[in-house]
Order: structure tokens, then sequence, then C-alpha cells
């Protein structure tokens, strides 16, 4: 893939508003790329109007490990994940792949996402993709970020700051996240999977997470079930 991953990763936080629940209008102004509806906000890259699993945009659709494809019944035990090799806990767990240390078993030093494993390139084919950290952050600095409701869903109104573009925005829902069997925070929690290993012990990856009023950049663990809110990228 050709589009630049974010290096040295950083934790940027913004500050978003919060208003009173609103309906948000049909976009005459969506795109369709390999049969799936996106919004061009300005940005580096697309982003898709629905999460992966989902019809339409106020729907939470499916929540995925990182690196996996397929959804599951349980989330959040180590020996369920796909990579897992040995260990029980964050502080003795190996994998079998996207690994950069020795003491988490097979070192490949993959620090992102392959196709095979990326489940919106998986499932929407074409140049979909999970994003990246980098986009994660283009995002948050380039919108304009509002609590409301759609369809009775509450979530974000993620509209664009760019000159040329601010009539346009993509609806986030705070769909909460999978641990267990069961779905936590859903209703004020959002959290959505970047791309990206994080390198401190290789056992988490970074996300796009909010509650009701941050947006930020957060580490979780890779065993977690998330979101994924894709992208189109021509220059994959």
């Amino acid at each position: 893939m050709s589009h630049k991953r974010g290096m040295g990763l950083r934790i940027k936080i913004i500050i978003i508003s919060i208003l009173f629940p609103l309906s948000i209008s049909p976009q005459s102004y969506v795109d369709i790329e390999n049969g799936h509806e996106c919004v061009d906000l300005g940005l580096s890259v697309k982003w898709a109007t629905c999460n992966v699993g989902a019809k339409k945009p106020h729907q939470r659709g499916i929540y995925y490990a990182w690196g996996e494809t397929k959804e599951k019944y349980f989330y959040f035990t180590w020996k369920s994940y796909k990579f897992w090799q040995d260990g029980n806990n964050s502080d003795d767990v190996k994998f079998t792949k996207y690994n950069t240390d020795s003491l988490r078993g097979r070192v490949d030093n993959h620090k992102y996402l392959k196709p095979e494993d990326d489940v919106a390139h998986v499932d929407w084919g074409g140049a979909w993709r999970i994003p990246s950290f980098t986009e994660i952050q283009e995002l948050i600095e380039n919108c304009t970020w509002e609590w409301t409701t759609l369809k009775r869903v509450k979530g974000f109104k993620v509209s664009s700051k760019k000159s040329g573009y601010t009539d346009r925005f993509i609806f986030l829902p705070a769909g909460g996240f999978r641990t267990g069997n069961k779905i936590y925070g859903e209703g004020y929690c959002g959290c959505y999977w970047t791309c990206n290993l994080d390198l401190r012990g290789c056992y988490g990856a970074y996300s796009l997470i909010f509650p009701l009023s941050v947006a930020s950049s957060y580490q979780g663990d890779r065993s977690y079930g998330q979101s994924v809110r894709p992208v189109w990228d021509p220059k994959m």
C-alpha cells in the first residue's frame, strides 16, 4: 500500500461540541465506490457512510477483533484470538503475527494490517481498507464534531472544516465495544479500529474512541470487539 501510515504515534485529543439531538438530512454528494457509499470531506481519503456490517449510517454494524475478518460470539479471551500463540493475559500473551518483540512470540515486524487481515478490504474489496492512525488524526483535526442523534441512535456528526467541503459530513454511531459476549458503552461511546499496531508490547492496536465530549486516539487490546469504518484509498 502506498499511503503513509502514522509513525512516531502521538495521542491527540479534541474537545467537541455537544448539541441537543437533531436529525441529519440525506446527502446529495455521496459517492459510490465498489458498491459502497462514501463522502469526500476534502481529506486524504474518502470516508464510508456506514460501518462494516451495517446498511445504514445509524446502524452499528459488526464488531471485530483487530486483524480478524469474521464475527464471533465471544471477545476478549486471548485463546480465541486469531493470532494467539500462548499466554492468558496482556502481560504474557504471545502472537503468531503482527509482532516486533521477541518476548511476544514469532517476530515478523508487521506494524500495519495486511490486506488479507483487513476486514474492510476483505468484505468490501476494491480500494476499501481500515483507516490508519494518521487518517484518524486528520479526521479529528479537520472536522467539527457534534453530538447528535440519527434515527434515535446517538453518535457524532463529523463535518468537514475544509474550504469547499463544509456542507459534507459523516455520522459515527456510538456503538460501544464488545467484550465477552456483551456490548458495553452503546449510546455514549464509540470505538473504531485503525490499521496500526501499538508497538509498546504489541498486544494492542490503535483506535478512534469517543465518549460524549472528546475524540481521541487510543490503544486497546487486539482481542476487543470494535467497530470498523472503512476509507476509500485510490492509492491502494
